[in-house]
């Protein structure tokens, strides 16, 4: 992900200042058990430090592709994305075993090092794990918390909540089918794309969109013609179109019929496929310093991605023998991380993903032409859209 993003600059630093003010207020809450529950306080502030913030953009930005104006009560309904997406991250490392997150131990690796440098009684590993539950389940819950917090109306909240909801159980699934194919030894290219168009595709750009539209007043065909959060926002009974632009295109109104949200899913899949599909390959072959997870760390965890699947379906003998030799290795090394790169990348899988990539991004512009939204909101997704898959990590 490159930095210089303006569509998600201009997102993600409020973000990060209503996360902060969030978290500051609710380490109040906390402490006031007691001292003992700083360290969870510290690890969570530490957690929520990083992260590109494509969640909330994606969510900002559809508010703002609806009319949606650029207020304070967006962001921070937005910015409860990223609680559940740090929740999720703390199972998501506990189930996978992963030694570090964004370049610092994963939760459950902090607190099983407290466990076992305080020769405290009981299990390091057992007491590390029970933390890391609590905290992502905090964490979780904190999400509908600063959802409702958010200063939108009621109204806006009450056609926001099924969305938000949705996405919860759709990640889920996907979580569920990433562990499901691990434990079966699903090495095909289609078990591998359902659990990206759900743990991935939808949760990461496909329901985001969908949440900002649904909050600016736009929903799928045949829903009512609510007045939209904009409006109620400005009080004066206005469309959220005079705060934050008339759609541009053949929709009049913003997504007034559904053909806004049809338009999200049409660029937010593709997109969230390219999305994973470059994690995928920076999962291998990324640098550690930019990806803040160690070199080959999806072959040491066993992931069945994409461009594992393709890899194995095009393997020779010796390059299928050197993928299953180390692929869920825990103990994979420099050297055999090596060796599992010239492996993959000589099958041409890496060749294949990057092509891959190149399509589903051109498809997600594509499916921008002539969507019912703001033009500003066309150029960032379109920006987003490249940026979301560079190479850089």
């Amino acid at each position: 992900m490159t930095p210089d993003s303006a569509a998600l600059g201009h997102v993600r630093d409020r973000v990060d200042r209503a996360l902060q003010a969030f978290v500051s207020q609710q380490r109040g809450v906390l402490l006031a058990a007691g001292d003992d529950l700083r360290p969870g306080t510290e690890s969570i502030a530490g957690l929520l430090a990083g992260g590109k913030r494509l969640r909330p953009a994606f969510c900002y930005w559809g508010w703002r592709g609806a009319g949606g104006p650029d207020c304070p009560e967006i962001i921070k309904a937005a910015a409860a994305l990223e609680l559940l997406h740090a929740g999720a991250l703390v199972h998501d490392d506990l189930m996978d075993a992963s030694d570090t997150r964004r370049g610092q131990p994963s939760v459950h690796r902090q607190f099983e090092a407290r466990h076992a440098g305080r020769r405290w009684h009981g299990s390091a590993a057992a007491f590390g794990m029970g933390v890391a539950i609590l905290l992502g389940d905090l964490l979780i819950c904190w999400t509908d918390e600063m959802f409702h917090a958010s200063g939108l109306p009621p109204d806006a909240l009450g056609r926001g909540r099924p969305v938000l909801d949705r996405m919860r159980s759709e990640v889920f699934a996907g979580q569920y089918l990433d562990l499901l194919g691990q434990a079966i030894g699903d090495e095909t290219v289609a078990g591998a794309l359902r659990v990206v168009e759900f743990k991935t595709a939808k949760y990461t750009i496909e329901r985001p969109l969908h949440l900002g539209a649904a909050l600016a007043g736009a929903g799928p065909a045949g829903a009512d013609d609510a007045p939209s959060a904009g409006a109620a926002l400005t009080g004066d009974g206005a469309t959220a179109g005079r705060n934050g632009g008339t759609a541009s295109g053949d929709g009049g109104t913003a997504g007034r019929d559904g053909s806004l949200t049809a338009a999200y899913t049409a660029y937010g899949l593709p997109l969230g496929i390219a999305f994973q599909l470059r994690d995928d390959i920076l999962g291998v072959f990324g640098d550690p310093v930019q990806t803040g997870k160690p070199a080959g760390d999806d072959v040491r965890e066993g992931k069945r991605t994409v461009l594992l699947a393709i890899a194995r379906s095009r393997a020779t003998v010796g390059q299928a023998q050197v993928i299953d030799r180390y692929l869920g290795d825990p103990l994979l090394d420099e050297a055999g991380t090596a060796e599992v790169r010239a492996a993959i990348a000589g099958t041409g899988a890496v060749a294949e993903c990057e092509r891959m990539i190149g399509r589903h991004v051109s498809e997600a512009i594509a499916a921008l032409e002539g969507a019912p939204m703001t033009g500003e909101a066309r150029e960032a997704l379109a920006e987003l859209a490249v940026a979301a898959t560079a190479r850089d990590g």
